[in-house]
């Protein structure tokens, strides 16, 4: 994830993220966005990578909003100001401007006040206005109405974005879960009111014959937020516009189909790559059983990339939980059990899991109360192991113990526990098997990883001793029998002589 920057504007910050190289796209943002967060969820990251893959791509958060500072949310010529604020700090003169739904009547304001610093427009499920201007007064007051319940179950399991905003993805309960924490993330319930008052007012059609600059409309003919006859009137009120109308009834840009991104492509490039569309994480991979090691891409994080210990025993104890959150408190108390300010410790753990998130490319999603590792960004060993249900590949995955170097870690107990156990008991399966079968060197290999795993083990200890005696190794069969009888030693065990550990079955 690129890093925050900021533009400063009288009585606030503006946080924005760049990226990619090429001809430079700033992105006017929607009602409400979290820059940072976004990158949790695959489809706009993928999103964002296509658009680094042609071009220098720019992106936002209105002041109130976001990551921005929590200043008081301005109209629309104030937020214009802000645009231009961004495009400063970021040293772009010239632009081509994509905005979205609410974004859209903001970016056309800019490129009438400012023509000379904007390359085109693109303008993605907008309009000229966002409530129809021709309503009623009772129709008034019943979009008012139906604001202030959007505005009240804003974040909660109540709210009804995705299902609007987002058809295509309501089914994945994954999602709907994580776009309630973005909504919280994007903006608080009174910032919303008040975007929601200020939208109700926006207008700019007396501007719209003004735009002298090249227009795309991308617009989803199902759109139920905002219909397609806005995105048809504002095409037709720009002077030679271009409107693109698109199958599907997804409001948001990163969901649904994703073809619209190479008419953008073609149109602020002249052309469509040839290069194979990026995938939305790198390949990731956590191994943790045997030993502990990250792979990106098939390559191995050296040490000195964690920045920390502390850092690698985050990942490690995020690993442990499988995907389920680990509450922050629990992470205060593991890892600085003698700092009792609450205060200072926030900051110290957002240090460490920034390191992770570096070294995982993302992988972690994180929200005020608890910790999770994202496993749709990072695959695991251990995952693989508890969820395989053919014993063949469970004794394939299991290369040792989880995290033997956290071996004195309570919290490593019960999930070494539980792999350890999982192994033992598919191996004894196919070591049956294998002497029933009469495949006794095969029954040997896994008879010696049963005692490695557990040296106090007696049952693997007489199956190895057993399977060499079938193959007729007994110089090997009276050395695992001398490890055999060393091992009950140290419990005061008294072991069987060694003939009366004959051939298996």
């Amino acid at each position: 994830m690129p890093p925050i920057r900021f533009a400063t504007v009288p009585g606030a910050r503006i946080a924005y993220q760049e990226l990619g190289e090429g001809p430079t796209i700033v992105s006017v943002p929607p009602l409400a966005q979290n820059i940072e967060m976004a990158w949790e969820w695959r489809d706009i990251a993928s999103m964002l990578r296509r658009f680094a893959g042609f071009s220098r791509f720019i992106h936002f958060d209105k002041r109130g909003t976001g990551a921005s500072d929590q200043a008081e949310v301005n109209d629309i010529d104030e937020r214009v100001d802000d645009l231009r604020a961004v495009m400063d700090a970021a040293g772009v003169e010239r632009a081509h401007l994509f905005a979205s739904s609410e974004g859209g009547p903001m970016a056309v304001l800019f490129a009438a006040t400012y023509p000379h610093r904007v390359e085109s427009l693109i303008l993605w499920g907008t309009g000229p206005y966002m409530a129809p201007p021709d309503w009623d007064a009772d129709e008034v007051a019943a979009g008012r109405k139906r604001s202030e319940h959007f505005a009240d179950v804003w974040g909660t399991p109540d709210s009804f974005i995705v299902d609007r905003f987002a058809p295509s993805l309501a089914a994945d309960p994954e999602f709907r879960a994580w776009h309630q924490r973005y909504e919280r993330a994007a903006a608080s319930r009174s910032s919303l009111r008040r975007l929601i008052d200020l939208m109700w007012h926006m207008d700019v059609r007396e501007v719209l014959p003004q735009i002298t600059v090249p227009t795309l409309v991308l617009h989803r003919i199902g759109d139920q937020p905002v219909p397609i006859d806005f995105g048809r009137e504002l095409a037709a009120g720009i002077p030679g516009a271009e409107l693109v109308e698109l199958e599907g009834d997804d409001h948001f840009a990163y969901a649904g189909d994703m073809g619209w991104m190479d008419i953008m492509e073609r149109w602020v490039t002249g052309t469509v790559s040839s290069k194979p569309p990026m995938e939305p994480y790198p390949s990731v991979r956590i191994q943790t059983l045997g030993r502990f090691a990250v792979l990106v891409d098939g390559v191995e994080v050296a040490t000195g990339e964690w920045g920390s210990r502390l850092a690698r025993s985050l990942c490690k104890r995020l690993v442990a939980a499988r995907g389920w959150p680990v509450t922050r408190d629990e992470l205060f108390d593991l890892f600085w059990p003698d700092e009792h300010d609450r205060g200072k410790l926030g900051p110290r753990l957002s240090v460490q899991l920034s390191a992770v998130r570096r070294v995982l490319r993302g992988g972690v999603v994180a929200d005020r109360d608890s910790v999770r590792l994202d496993l749709r960004a990072a695959t695991t060993d251990l995952e693989d192991l508890m969820n395989a249900t053919d014993d063949r590949t469970i004794a394939a995955i299991y290369q040792g113990e989880f995290l033997p170097a956290d071996v004195y870690e309570d919290w490593t107990s019960p999930v070494r526990d539980e792999a350890r156990t999982r192994f033992v008991s598919a191996a004894r399966r196919l070591a049956d098997e294998a002497s029933a079968n009469g495949h006794h060197r095969e029954a040997a290999a896994l008879a010696r990883r049963l005692v490695a795993t557990d040296r106090y083990d007696e049952d693997a200890h007489h199956r190895l001793i057993a399977s060499l005696r079938a193959m007729r190794e007994e110089r090997e069969a009276e050395r695992a029998y001398a490890a055999y009888a060393a091992a009950m030693a140290e419990l005061d065990v008294t072991v069987p002589p060694a003939s009366s550990i004959g051939e298996p079955g």
